[in-house]
Order: structure tokens, then C-alpha cells, then sequence
């Protein structure tokens, strides 16, 4: 049973909504929005139990699982409430970026259009804008997709860090370790940070990651297939390929994606 319909029947079937669900699902919401995910899904499950139901709580529900990272699911819960609240930018940011998520590059850029174009979008949604661009290679658009969203949330990591990989991905690396030594200095626990600032750092001094004592082969082998994704994207092929072929070695259960990426590059010149 999914995490949704698992609340729904929580309490069996409702009961009139108490006098204080209104308050329970706006301190649920807040708390979501702190990144308080578990607590939110006991305060919403304790909200559903006292009655709670309609629109307000359809959107909660949504919004867990996106937060979750169950995001096929919030992307069919977003769907049914723009039915219901069609011309919503806060639904179109959010529907976007789960269907970013879920692998649904046309959807998220027809719902991610829509919410940048509000007014008052969101640096969430500039943000996500920014990633599809980065997709399609339109190095324009990132650049004014991520402005904006610095902009809006100079204090968080996220658009830092996309900014500093769309700088990598048009072969500019010594750009985007300025970017990726913001992001890492508000959020020096964010490995993936980390992992994109060595990557820049190596990629300036045109070497190959290193192992770090005690990592484990999927964490290196995954960080040297990106540096691989770079290097190819920077037709640095050479480079590309050496990267491929270490993160395979790196691990012994055989890397696929590694492998995938080393036989569509095809062998070296003669």
C-alpha cells in the first residue's frame, strides 16, 4: 500500500474534523517545509485521523511523498489537484519538479514553463528550469534560470551547486569551484557538494579523481563515472575514457552505467 492511501484508511473510516486539524495540518506543512519529513508524516496521520480531508490535505499528501523521494507517486498527486486548481504556480513548481524527478523531461517542461512564469515563482522552480536546461544543453537559459534563483535563496546550497555542474558540463571547471566552494561552505554534510567541488578541482588540473581512504568501490566508481560524463560532455574523450574504464575496475560487481558509457564512446582512434 502506498504511503498515501496507507494515511487515508488510517483511522478507518473519518470522523468530523476536530476544531484543531486546520492548526495540526498547518504545523505539518511547517514542518515539511523545515525538512522535518518524519515528524510531518505523524502529524498528517494524526490529522487524518481526527477527520482531516479535501484539498488541504490532498496537497500535504503530495507534498510527502515528494519529500519522501517517492516522486512517480506525488507526480500522479499533483496531476489530480491542478484538475481541481488549474491555473495554481505553486502546484505547476511542484508537479514540475516531481516529474523532473520521476524521468518526465516533457511534462516538467510544460508545468516547470508555467511556473516560472508566475509572478512570484519560487526559487524551486527557477532551480528545477535550470537543471532541464542543463538537459537540452541551452546554457543560456541555465544561466538565467539559476540567477534568478540565487537571487530569490542566496542562502541556499541547491542553486549554487547546479550552477557550479552546468559550469562543469561546458567544460569550466575553474568557474564552478568558486560556485561549488559556496554551496559546500553552507552545507559542508552534503557529500554529493563535496563530491562536485573534488570533481571540479580535478577536472581544472586535468586529472582523475583519487580514492579516498575508506571509501567504498560504488562511491568512488560512481564519482569517477562523473568525472567520465564530463570529460565526454568537454570532448575531452581521452580522459573520458580512462575515467569509464577505472570506475569499472573500482568495482568488482561490474558498473553498468561505467560500461554503458564506455561502449557508446567506442574505441580510441587508431
Amino acid at each position: 500500500m502506498s504511503l498515501i492511501a496507507a494515511l487515508l484508511v488510517l483511522a478507518g473510516a473519518p470522523v468530523s474534523a476536530a476544531p484543531g486539524v486546520s492548526t495540526s495540518l498547518a504545523e505539518a506543512a511547517h514542518a515539511l517545509e523545515a525538512g522535518r519529513v518524519e515528524q510531518a508524516r505523524l502529524m498528517i496521520g494524526a490529522a487524518v485521523a481526527e477527520g482531516a480531508a479535501g484539498d488541504r490535505l490532498d496537497r500535504l499528501l503530495a507534498d510527502l511523498a515528494l519529500a519522501r523521494g517517492e516522486d512517480s507517486e506525488a507526480f500522479a498527486a499533483y496531476q489530480l489537484l491542478l484538475k481541481r486548481n488549474p491555473s495554481d504556480p505553486q502546484l505547476f513548481e511542484r508537479a514540475g519538479i516531481a516529474a523532473l524527478r520521476s524521468d518526465q523531461p516533457e511534462w516538467a517542461t510544460i508545468l516547470l514553463d508555467k511556473a516560472v512564469a508566475a509572478p512570484a515563482a519560487g526559487w524551486r522552480a527557477w532551480n528545477a528550469r535550470g537543471s532541464l536546461a542543463d538537459r537540452s544543453g541551452d546554457w543560456a537559459l541555465a544561466d538565467r534560470c539559476y540567477a534568478a534563483a540565487v537571487r530569490l535563496a542566496p542562502e541556499r546550497m541547491e542553486p549554487l551547486n547546479n550552477r557550479g555542474w552546468s559550469l562543469l558540463l561546458r567544460g569550466r571547471p575553474a568557474e564552478a569551484i568558486s560556485w561549488l566552494e559556496h554551496a559546500a561552505a553552507l552545507a559542508p554534510e552534503q557529500q554529493r557538494i563535496s563530491d562536485n567541488l573534488e570533481l571540479a578541482r580535478t577536472a581544472a588540473a586535468a586529472d582523475l579523481p583519487s580514492r579516498r581512504p575508506g571509501e567504498a568501490d560504488e562511491a568512488y566508481a560512481a564519482r569517477l563515472n562523473d568525472a567520465g560524463v564530463v570529460a565526454d560532455r568537454n570532448g575531452q574523450r581521452d580522459r573520458a575514457r580512462a575515467a569509464f574504464a577505472r570506475a569499472i575496475e573500482a568495482r568488482p560487481d561490474y558498473y553498468l552505467r561505467a560500461a554503458n558509457n564506455l561502449a557508446r564512446l567506442g574505441p580510441p582512434p587508431p
